[in-house]
């Protein structure tokens, strides 16, 4: 885009060195390339203003930013040093309200006046029956006749706000950027795309996007924004992919062995699901191509994820290879070793678990059984990527809950091996296939969407507190059956302002409604030792209830263990939940998952409390996930993986764009896979400029 990467903000017309200095600290806006990609997330229709008296009749509470037109009746200035504040009273002959200024009191006060009109913009909120803006623009009517049409109404900080630098500082800012313009901005995607797609241009869609001349304009020019940002990425994505296929030979795999064999015939615990069977055999295929692997296994919780992983792993030691387990935490690390060293007991396979809390003397036969190659699988967390670990042909990786780690800590791990090891990255988190297009595009995706057999569906209910006493007979009932039972707390301690259960309050409560029961417990600030021994109460039956925070997430698994109660489900995400559920249901034995709420909840709460009683599947879960709440959490962490932030499209809500954009990039590449042609020349200057990687990971998933 000419210059204008290189084109300081404070030069623009209304922003200035201080201005620029606050811009850039705050929303990370440097040039006025990155002012134009600072994207409105609202529209304000300037010729439209509301009255007060709509705003109390409405019955609402929860108001867009929006324009009233009034005077102001009265100031008064409350409350001393930090407290103080600016009240104004606000009528337009309909109603009253206030408006409330925390900061820059004397400037304003200098400037408004009594008995004068004004439009003021902003978002109202009710507080004690009383509609009020806090910090509101104040403008005179004859302002905005002259600026009248559709303005953005841009995403800021409460410190930009305080310092005056508010939407309309950033409107006229852009405003006067585009009217300097000598020359128009140099287009950044392929023609062929503009021309097949029916795209805007760069220039009219910038234009279109801050300063809209229609609804139907500003929709498409939003979309050609978004479809940008993630052509970007799917060709990138892509690019490396094949590029990686091309170059990154694999270790050749092709013998099925003993250790297979044996462990199939002997050990396996239940006949593989048809999922499991499927998923084996498109591993197979990979480690069998001469070329590097890089699959992501997805499963939901209890779908035999490990089983398949340890399948493979013995694949890799009947070639002479050895295999490597990752995992993000000591509990889920240990629970894997557990759980494999028992299966494979009898084969005498040679197991180790390396973790933070391994002492040394055991660090030191592990060292040396990996450099001589008598140890076939190492389990362990960030521990085995330290330099001093080392192994002799390390040919299998396995990683679990691969977001978890950094890239640039995975690829310790590859340097460990001369050729790049085959790579299963496992997740126990659903990810729709939109998403999973963009998190993990360059891996190919395999899905064991099938819960081995004698596994039943997890019974899950919504209760209350008043409920709580047939809640206890429940679970009672269940404990002698001879069951365990999980309770799970949002916080440890209890804080005064939260009103929520915490897990040492609960401790005494449990210990108290069931005193028959030895009770366990366990939490994120113990420490390791204190933790494994609780754990160990509970996973050996000698402790019944098992009382925690979400460190039982993952990688616990009591199968005796039938009932999961949530305090206080309704502070806990989709996702989060389904996780915890998956700890019960499996054995053989019904199960129960029972969410306590409060009564009084919000309505999106209580439909995403509801939607967990009416689904198991983590598949469904997770799209509505994305859905109602949009991408949160996931995409705050999957963004850590992308070459560049995102500033418009959204990874749980543009799915379509997604696939569209998915598509294009195929297209562009099988026409021209090195983008050599000289009609993409701008394109590939684009994507050099939005990707301005400093260090090539494109051997490493």
């Amino acid at each position: 885009m000419l210059s204008l990467r290189s084109f300081d903000i404070k030069y623009v017309k209304g922003i200035g060195p201080q201005r620029a200095e606050l811009l850039g600290a705050e929303l990370g806006i440097h040039t006025a390339y990155d002012l134009l990609r600072h994207y409105p997330t609202s529209y304000l229709d300037r010729s439209k203003i509301y009255s007060i008296s709509s705003l109390y009749s409405s019955g609402d509470s929860d108001f867009p930013a929006l324009q009233l037109k009034g005077r102001f009746i009265s100031f008064n200035t409350l409350g001393e040093g930090a407290k103080m504040r600016l009240v104004g009273l606000f009528t337009d002959g309909t109603a009253t309200m206030e408006c409330v200024w925390f900061k820059a009191i004397k400037a304003m006060r200098k400037r408004l006046l009594t008995n004068t009109e004004y439009i003021i913009f902003g978002k109202p909120t009710l507080f004690n029956h009383t509609i009020n803006i806090a910090h509101p623009e104040v403008d005179s009517p004859q302002k905005i006749a002259n600026d009248s049409g559709s303005h953005g109404v841009y995403p800021l900080t409460e410190k930009l706000r305080q310092r005056g630098i508010i939407s309309r500082v950033i409107h006229d800012a852009v405003s006067s950027l585009f009217a300097t313009l000598k020359h128009p901005l140099a287009e950044t995607l392929p023609s062929s795309v503009l021309t097949s797609l029916d795209l805007l241009g760069i220039n009219e869609s910038l234009k279109e996007a801050h300063m809209p001349s229609s609804p139907q304009k500003l929709e498409k020019a939003r979309m050609r924004l978004k479809f940008e940002e993630l052509f970007l990425i799917q060709v990138d994505i892509l690019m490396r992919s094949r590029k990686r296929k091309m170059d990154c030979e694999g270790y050749f795999m092709p013998k099925v062995g003993r250790w297979f064999n044996d462990f199939y015939s002997l050990c396996l615990p239940f006949s593989l699901t048809e999922a499991q069977k499927r998923v084996i055999k498109e591993i197979r295929s990979d480690i069998i191509g001469r070329k590097q692997m890089n699959r992501l296994v997805q499963g939901d919780v209890g779908s035999g994820k490990t089983l398949v992983a340890l399948l493979c792993m013995l694949l890799a030691v009947d070639n002479g290879y050895q295999a490597c387990l990752m995992a993000p935490t000591e509990i889920l690390a240990t629970q894997h070793y557990e759980t494999i060293r028992g299966m494979t007991d009898r084969l005498g396979l040679n197991v180790k678990l390396l973790t933070g809390s391994t002492r040394t003397k055991q660090r030191r036969v592990i060292s040396e059984q990996l450099t001589d190659g008598s140890l076939h699988i190492l389990i362990g967390t960030h521990a085995v990527i330290e330099d001093n670990v080392e192994f002799a042909k390390l040919g299998f990786v396995v990683i679990d809950e691969q977001h978890r780690f950094g890239v640039a800590q995975r690829a310790r791990l590859w340097k460990k091996s001369l050729v790049p090891p085959h790579v299963l990255v496992m997740t126990a988190t659903p990810i729709p296939r939109t998403l999973a297009m963009t998190v993990y595009g360059d891996l190919d995706v395999s899905v064991i969407d099938e819960l081995p057999p004698g596994r039943k569906p997890v019974e899950t209910v919504l209760r209350y507190e008043e409920q709580r006493e047939q809640v206890y007979k429940a679970t009672l009932a269940q404990l002698k059956a001879g069951h365990q039972v999980y309770i799970v707390y949002p916080l440890i301690d209890e804080n005064d302002k939260l009103d929520l259960k915490s897990l040492s309050e609960g401790y005494e409560n449990i210990k108290a409604s069931f005193p028959q029961y030895k009770v366990a417990f366990v939490h994120g600030r113990m420490k390791p030792a204190e933790k494994d021994a609780q754990m160990n109460l509970f996973s050996s039956g000698e402790a019944a209830i098992l009382v925690a925070t979400t460190v039982i997430e993952v990688g616990v698994n009591v199968p005796n263990a039938t009932t999961m109660i949530i305090e206080n489900a309704e502070r806990f995400g989709l996702s989060q939940l389904h996780q915890l559920r998956g700890r019960v249901g499996r054995g053989a034995d019904k199960s129960y998952c029972i969410l306590m709420s409060k009564h009084q909840i919000a309505k999106e709460t209580r439909k995403r409390l509801e939607l967990m009683t009416s689904t198991t599947d983590g598949f469904i879960i997770a799209e509505a996930d994305m859905q109602m709440r949009g991408p949160g959490d996931i995409e705050g962490t999957m963004q850590s993986g992308l070459p560049f932030e995102l500033k418009i499209a959204n990874l749980a809500r543009d799915g379509q764009i997604i696939q569209l954009a998915r598509k294009a990039a195929e297209d562009l590449l099988d026409s021209d896979p090195d983008l050599s042609a000289p009609q993409n020349a701008l394109f590939v200057n684009s994507l050099k400029q939005n990707l301005n990687r400093q260090i090539d990971w494109s051997h490493i998933s």
